[in-house]
């Protein structure tokens, strides 16, 4: 009856920007009831100004989501800023929102690295100088330190990070967010809501476990009104260096990504093929784009990113007729 009742309450879920939001029946024992039925994160006038003000000079704003954790979220936020970043000519940020598991300042070789207050608030830490990166793990006295935060005090370390930052001049601002649908991800898309997202990029991997969770995540995406720019298939393959055969580490049993995106409507931005190379990227802290130009997963990368920033171009124009 719990199973049932679980799944009848999130099929009938109103929606965190539905006036019925913590409300409905079917929010009763929901864990985030009381955090959609006082409105959440959504800034009052004050704070919506005030987050307007410090953001206004940020030109598109790009979520990245993963239903599953371990599927490569982080990885892509990170290349993803790299690849951007690679155009001189543009400013770059990449805030990591993933409180409890911050892994973008080992990504980006800052990990030891401190913020720094000055009269403007808080300045990102530079990896490059038109590439800023923010993330709670420079506020840890040591990389090893547990996070053990209850949902109000993530939400106040968010708003903090949108509102405390100075980010500067800003084309690109991407942010990493943590696995799931929770606490973190109401309170970026609603403090946001006070400014503007240009939309998310969902990562999965071919398998159906890993796809019955970015179901989700676009449902989830599609409740909060929170637009879609596409969906990658990370991991999908594996080419031998050696004998260039082929193999699918995780089979897509069900038809992988592509399917999904099908019977969905969403984009599929690409699918990224397995390479021991990004791993080993990370771990220094070096852009794996850089380290492996000429794998076939930094031609996929390289392919993605086109694609995301020609999404952003787009929708900029779109916005700029409507206005």
């Amino acid at each position: 009856l719990l199973v049932l009742y679980l799944s009848l309450s999130v099929a009938d879920c109103p929606g965190t920007n539905s006036a019925q939001a913590g409300r409905a029946a079917a929010c009763q024992g929901c864990p985030n009831q009381r955090l959609c039925a006082t409105g959440g994160a959504a800034p009052d006038p004050a704070e919506a100004a005030e987050l307007r003000e410090r953001l206004r000079s940020v030109k598109h704003t790009i979520l990245v989501l993963s239903g599953k954790g371990g599927v490569g979220k982080s990885t892509f936020s990170a290349l993803l800023a790299h690849g951007l970043a690679a155009d001189e000519a543009k400013q770059v940020a990449l805030l990591d929102i993933d409180i409890c598991g911050p892994s973008i300042p080992k990504m980006m070789g800052l990990e030891g690295e401190q913020v720094h207050q000055s009269g403007s608030g808080w300045s990102p830490v530079y990896v490059e100088e038109n590439l800023g990166v923010m993330s709670v793990g420079f506020l840890l006295s040591s990389p090893d330190d547990a996070v053990i935060w209850r949902g109000p005090k993530k939400n106040g370390l968010i708003k903090q990070f949108l509102c405390d930052v100075d980010w500067g001049e800003i084309d690109y601002l991407i942010v990493d967010t943590p696995p799931g649908t929770s606490d973190e991800h109401l309170s970026i898309v609603q403090y946001l809501s006070a400014t503007h997202i240009d939309g998310a990029v969902i990562i999965t991997t071919p398998q159906e476990v890993s796809l019955q969770d970015v179901r989700k995540e676009i449902n989830f995406c599609q409740k909060v009104k929170l637009p879609i720019i596409g969906v990658i298939e990370n991991m999908s393959g594996f080419v031998c260096p050696k004998c260039k055969n082929e193999s699918q580490i995780f089979p897509p049993t069900t038809g992988g990504a592509e399917k999904m995106c099908q019977n969905l409507n969403v984009s599929l931005l690409g699918k990224v093929p397995l390479d021991p190379q990004i791993g080993k990227s990370c771990d220094k802290g070096e852009s794996f784009l850089s380290e492996a130009p000429e794998s076939p997963a930094t031609a996929s990368y390289r392919s993605i990113i086109q694609r995301v920033q020609e999404y952003c171009d787009q929708h900029h124009f779109n916005e700029e007729k409507i206005i």
